[in-house]
């Protein structure tokens, strides 16, 4: 199976998406209660009924399945695999309890050619999807194949990924944009993002600034509707892989802070360092 093409295993994927899409906004539409992980996240029956439908969906792939909402997998047997998912069912529970519509479901597919040697990471993102089920918006991208922009999404159906690309919008946008553009979080603000900003003021003048939530804001830097998007506060490696691969198709690159490379994956430790997007 791991012959399968990554726009082959991109389709699996966005299909998954929207079926996990459908079920998120089922609970959405209604009552629902909040619980709090460990380290006080929030989790509703919409993470786990999201996780559930992506699993059934993939499951045809044969390719293991890393998700925020799955059981936890030691590290001496994810550095095995070579090509895997990398999934966060519902990226922007925050969002998802507030009701504004800023959450999204996000899978990637990961390749990891070596067996890393020192629990650092190796693994990079081949394909990704980005689906914000409120708004029926779907970002995808695969190497190779450029990154794009679908609205409607759910009233496709399964189609090769070529086919798919030619009812899409191929990002980045075109944009008459004068104004150096700063975006950050909708829930996440901390004083070095601050700092940031301030350095950004003196060195480009006039700058503005976007919010959004959940991983939406790789979405809105692939279209190329903000410069630079930096995240100096926690982040887990499913809230950034898809939208790492849907950013470099679109000529953007997503940056480590603490190596200055692109972002690996499969660490031993799951979650991220600080990094930039620009």
């Amino acid at each position: 199976m791991n012959a399968r093409s990554a726009s082959e295993l991109l389709e699996s994927a966005i299909q998954a998406s929207i079926a996990a899409g459908r079920v998120i906004m089922e609970v959405y539409g209604g009552h629902f209660e909040v619980e709090h992980k460990s380290d006080l996240s929030p989790l509703t029956e919409a993470d786990k009924r999201a996780h559930k439908a992506i699993l059934e969906h993939l499951s045809g792939t044969h390719l293991p399945l890393l998700s925020e909402e799955g059981q936890e997998i030691p590290y001496t047997a994810r550095s095995m695999w070579q090509r895997y998912w990398l999934v966060d069912p519902l990226d922007g529970t925050k969002e998802f309890v507030k009701r504004n519509g800023e959450f999204t479901v996000n899978i990637a597919l990961m390749e990891q050619p070596d067996r890393p040697v020192d629990g650092s990471g190796i693994a990079i993102p081949l394909g990704g999807v980005i689906y914000a089920p409120a708004q029926d918006l779907l970002y995808y991208a695969w190497t190779g194949g450029g990154a794009y922009r679908l609205e409607h999404a759910a009233t496709y159906p399964a189609m090769p990924a070529y086919e798919r690309a030619a009812m899409s919008t191929r990002l980045p946008l075109s944009s008459n944009r004068s104004t150096y553009t700063i975006l950050a979080s909708r829930s996440h603000r901390d004083e070095r993002t601050e700092a940031f900003i301030r350095d950004q003021q003196v060195r480009e003048g006039e700058v503005e600034l976007a919010f959004k939530g959940s991983a939406l804001k790789f979405g809105l830097m692939a279209e190329g509707t903000a410069d630079v998007y930096p995240r100096f506060a926690p982040t887990m490696e499913w809230d950034t892989a898809a939208g790492q691969i849907i950013c470099n198709e679109a000529g953007r690159e997503v940056t480590d802070v603490s190596t200055g490379k692109p972002m690996r994956y499969n660490k031993q430790d799951l979650m991220n360092n600080w990094f930039i997007v620009q």
